[in-house]
């Protein structure tokens, strides 16, 4: 059993010396997995390196620790000896990200002074009446070379690899866009997929109102975490340049069915991949975007907001249990 922050654990059978059989050790981590952010990537991540098979179970709600009665639902896990905790990734979490769509605030772009109004609002946006949790409330986000190498490939192009360029904000990174990217990569038997991320600023001038909803720094970890990106190019500009077709090599330059902003001079930032031969769109086959997520958010404001409190409220139930139970044993 596994379980992001609270708690994890991996079950199954010892690898065995002296020349037995090896017995896979499968590994079970589930969770709400609302609105999947880097920070879920990361617990996986560490969960499929704790064995050999990962298996992820999806709640239809709230992902808290306790069953109806009030009881550990890893209780008996750890009785046998078979939960393991994973580190949490601190800097993100759901309920910061409805907290950004619904404050309408730009306070989390980079290069930008906090907002102490945006910050008095996140804090309440999931705090309930007798303070804050760990797992729910919001904190600082860091960004380190570690969590991007932790997230990164590592691979470099090679010999008869074709170079595959893509750009975008990435936002809330979600399945159309994961969908956009296979069908991408199943344009070229060796596939290399570069994917260029936009500056904040960048974004919110051809995006408007706050968005992006995640800062370039977020972004890049949520694309690195795709099995399909190979490279990401963090601040790419706007126009795809000869200079950067000709850094990276690129044989293919493909764009989604959305819609292409003109770039600041009116030109098309596609210009000279086009005037190459080397443009393609590519139908993702999916109908959810990341102005969908968010109207889905606003719509159902009042909602979230009642969620994420009874949720918290929950989670520092469980805190004090845990403390009790400490206690008791010494």
């Amino acid at each position: 059993m596994l379980r992001n922050g609270a708690g994890a654990g991996a079950g199954g059978g010892p690898v065995a010396g002296g020349g037995a059989v090896h017995r896979p050790v499968r590994v079970w981590c589930d969770g709400c997995y609302d609105m999947v952010h880097y920070g879920h990537s990361n617990q996986l991540r560490q969960a499929r390196a704790m064995g050999d098979y990962l298996i992820v179970g999806v709640h239809t709600d709230d992902d808290i620790t306790l069953t109806i009665d009030g009881k550990d639902t890893y209780e008996e896990v750890k009785t046998a000896g078979r939960y393991r905790e994973c580190k949490r990734t601190q800097g993100v979490s759901t309920t910061d990200l409805v907290g950004r769509m619904l404050l309408m605030t730009k306070a989390h772009h980079s290069n930008i002074d906090e907002d102490l109004d945006y910050r008095k609002h996140t804090d309440n946006f999931g705090k309930g009446p007798k303070g804050h949790s760990p797992w729910t409330g919001v904190s600082q986000f860091l960004q380190t070379s570690q969590k991007i190498i932790q997230f990164a490939s590592g691979k470099e192009p090679q010999p008869g690899d074709t170079i595959i360029y893509v750009a975008g904000a990435f936002d809330l990174f979600h399945i159309g866009h994961v969908d956009f990217l296979e069908k991408v990569h199943q344009l070229a038997e060796k596939p290399y997929i570069i994917a260029g991320l936009h500056f904040d600023q960048e974004v919110n001038r051809y995006k408007g109102k706050n968005y992006p909803i995640m800062n370039i720094h977020e972004r890049t970890l949520s694309v690195l975490a795709c099995r399909y990106v190979s490279e990401v190019v963090i601040g790419a500009p706007y126009a795809v340049t000869a200079d950067l077709l000709d850094h990276f090599r690129v044989t293919l330059v493909c764009h989604g069915m959305t819609e292409v902003v003109p770039d600041k001079d009116g030109s098309d930032p596609y210009e000279e991949p086009k005037r190459r031969g080397i443009f393609q769109l590519v139908d993702s086959g999916s109908n959810l975007t990341t102005d969908l997520i968010v109207q889905r958010i606003i719509k159902n404001r009042l909602e979230f907001e009642a969620r994420n409190q009874k949720k918290e409220a929950k989670e520092l139930a469980v805190l004090e249990a845990m403390k009790r139970l400490e206690e008791e044993k010494h």
